[in-house]
């Protein structure tokens, strides 16, 4: 029987792979896993295309893309919410102090770019949905970054003086470019999918008990994360190797929502990106829910 599986993994370290890498649980479940680090959900999306890829820790609106381009791929669980935070130098002022006006936020960065992962990432679809319905569409300028990590340095550098993108970055943004949140992960998209555990059909319809056994202990890890944040930064950071734990709890503390089912909101959110993914072009037509969930899973396992 069959107990390998290749995942493919971000850099962000907020998501159970890097628990999952650096603890033993894999190996006391018998399962072997062959990591692959991608640089955004897109190019994860693209290696299940290709047949690379078992499963993948990827935003929802990336895994919309693909399937509606024909790739055969399914939501399987859940991991997170609301990942999208935006940052800016300490001269700009956030939603809030612009009284909650979209419009007031947004014309303050009006001729600049704003920083973002790749094209096609959850991050980057949130962020446009935003410029377009404040009114700025042409007026503000989008850069995808193929590495997210790259954002950091460019805001460091003077190119770039705003940015989207996971709470990893609004910590590294703030201690070394002293730059600020100005729209909370809450603010943006609420219970936006950030991320979720997806598998190819092959997988699931030929190896479901691989596919339930990894859950098992991807829940594991997010009630870890929730439970012990603590110790789970500290496995992190070891993991991760350049930064230190007090930089993962921050991390963790900015977006705390972390939990491997898939709740109500989480599918009423996902689903709401059908308008926004169709009207950027993103997508052909609007998907239904079957077409993007596997429920059996978290059903069977009362998640």
């Amino acid at each position: 029987m069959r107990k390998s599986l290749n995942i493919g993994h971000l850099s962000t370290m907020y998501h159970t792979s890097f628990i999952l890498m650096n603890t033993d649980w894999l190996k006391k479940a018998n399962i072997e896993a062959n990591w692959s680090l991608f640089g955004g959900g897109p190019a994860i999306v693209q290696a299940f295309e290709r047949g690379e890829v078992d499963l993948g820790y990827i935003g929802l609106p990336p895994v919309m893309i693909g399937i509606d381009r024909g790739v055969a791929i399914k939501c399987i669980a859940g991991g997170h919410v609301e990942g999208t935070v935006m940052i800016a130098n300490s001269e700009f002022k956030s939603l809030d102090q612009c009284g909650s006006n979209p419009s007031l936020f947004f014309e303050q960065f009006k001729g600049l770019t704003i920083a973002c992962p790749p094209d096609g990432s959850i991050h980057d679809v949130i962020i446009r949905n935003c410029i377009k319905k404040s009114g700025f569409e042409g007026k503000i300028t989008v850069k995808n970054y193929e590495w997210a990590d790259m954002i950091p340095e460019a805001m460091a550098d003077g190119e770039i003086q705003v940015a989207v993108g996971t709470p990893s970055l609004a910590v590294a943004a703030k201690r070394f470019c002293n730059a600020k949140t100005v729209i909370s992960p809450d603010r943006l998209w609420p219970d936006n999918p950030s991320y979720g555990i997806i598998a190819s059909a092959d997988v699931i319809e030929n190896f479901p008990e691989l596919v339930l056994d990894f859950i098992k202990i991807h829940d594991k890890g997010c009630k870890f994360i929730r439970k012990n944040p603590g110790n789970a930064a500290r496995i992190v950071a070891e993991k991760v190797g350049v930064v230190d734990a007090d930089f993962v709890q921050e991390m963790y503390e900015i977006s705390p929502k972390y939990f491997a089912g898939i709740s109500y909101k989480y599918i009423e959110s996902t689903m709401k990106f059908n308008p926004t993914l169709h009207e950027l072009g993103f997508i052909s037509q609007p998907l239904e829910e079957k077409d993007i969930f596997d429920m059996r899973f978290v059903n069977q396992l009362a998640l």
